[in-house]
C-alpha cells in the first residue's frame, strides 16, 4: 500500500463571450455558410451547500445527483485540472452489510452490524456486487446500472465545492463531527450516516472504511484532463478516503492508497455510482 494526498473542487458553468462588430460602410449580403463555433470551456466556479436531488433504489440505497463540473484534482506538484462532463448519481452512504447480503447472500465483515459498512471485501467482490445489483429484476426494469466511481468522480464528490484539506475545512479538530477515524472510532467501523454529511449530502467520505475506486493506481497524469478513467493496467486498484483505524491526516479529501484487486482487509469497503444504461460499464 502507498499513501498520498490532494484536492479542490468546483462546479462548471458555461460562459460565452461576445465581441464588438464593426459595421461595413457598404451593405454586404449575408454569407449563408454556417460558421463553426468552438464549444465553450467550463469555467470553474466555487459552489457549496448545494441541495442536490436525491433518489432511492429497490434495496434502500440512496443517491445524490452530482452535477458535471471542473475541479483541481491532487495537490502540490500532483495538482491538475479535471473536467467531468456528465452528471452522475453517487451513493449517499458506503454500501452496508445488510445491502451487501441482500445482493451477494453473504456478509464477510469483521465488525458485524446491519447498518455498518460492509468490509473485508476485495475490489473484485465490489465489482461483482455492482454486476449482481444491476441484474436484480427491479433494477433491470428501471434501467439502473451500477459501477464503482472513478477516482476523479470520488474526489470531486468528496470535495463538494471545497478547496480545503477536508470537505468541511482545514481544522482537524472538526473531523470527529464528520468522520470515524482513529481519534474517535475505538478502532472499529460504525453505522453509516452517523456523522455529518459533506455539503452535497454525502456521508462518510472521510474515514469509517477505505473505499475502492474503479481505476488502476498510478501517479496522476498532468495537464488538463476530461473524464479521466486512470491507466489501462496496473498492479493495484485505487482506494480512497481513509478509515476508522487511521489518524486524521490519512482521512483527507486527497488521501489515496492502492491494493491488489483480490485483497480483503477489515477496513476495505466501497460505495457505488448509478449510471445510465447507455453507459458502457467496464471493470
Amino acid at each position: 500500500m502507498h499513501l498520498s494526498k490532494s484536492a479542490v473542487v468546483c462546479i462548471a458553468v458555461l460562459a460565452t463571450c461576445g465581441c464588438d462588430q464593426v459595421q461595413p460602410t457598404t451593405p454586404v449580403a449575408p454569407d449563408p455558410t454556417p460558421v463553426a463555433t468552438p464549444d465553450p470551456k467550463p469555467i470553474a466556479t466555487k459552489v457549496e451547500n448545494m441541495e442536490l436531488p436525491e433518489s432511492n433504489n429497490s434495496i434502500g440505497m440512496k443517491f445524490k445527483l452530482i452535477p458535471a463540473g471542473t475541479f483541481i484534482m491532487g495537490e502540490g506538484d500532483q495538482a491538475h485540472e479535471v473536467t467531468l462532463t456528465n452528471p452522475f448519481k453517487m451513493g449517499v452512504h458506503e454500501v452496508t452489510q445488510d445491502q451487501y447480503e441482500q445482493v451477494m447472500g453473504v456478509n464477510p465483515s469483521n465488525f458485524k452490524g446491519a447498518d455498518n459498512p460492509v468490509e473485508k471485501v476485495s475490489w473484485e467482490d465490489a465489482v461483482e456486487f455492482c454486476r449482481k445489483l444491476s441484474e436484480l429484476p427491479a433494477e433491470k426494469g428501471a434501467g439502473n446500472v451500477y459501477r464503482l466511481p472513478t477516482e476523479a468522480e470520488w474526489e470531486y464528490a468528496c470535495r463538494a465545492g471545497t478547496k480545503t484539506k477536508y470537505s468541511f475545512g482545514d481544522d482537524e479538530s472538526e473531523l470527529g463531527n464528520y468522520a470515524w477515524s482513529l481519534e474517535n472510532s475505538g478502532d472499529k467501523q460504525h453505522p453509516v450516516g452517523s456523522r455529518k454529511p459533506n455539503s452535497w449530502g454525502l456521508h462518510d467520505m472521510h474515514g469509517n472504511v477505505w473505499e475502492w475506486c474503479r481505476d488502476w493506481y498510478d501517479e496522476f497524469s498532468m495537464g488538463e484532463l476530461t473524464d479521466p478513467a486512470g491507466p489501462a493496467t496496473g498492479a493495484g486498484r485505487v482506494i480512497r478516503g481513509g478509515g476508522s483505524s487511521l489518524a486524521a491526516e490519512h482521512c483527507r479529501s486527497t488521501s489515496r492508497i492502492w491494493s491488489h484487486p483480490t485483497d480483503r482487509f477489515s477496513n476495505f469497503g466501497f460505495r457505488v455510482v448509478l449510471v445510465s444504461p447507455d453507459e458502457k460499464v467496464e471493470p
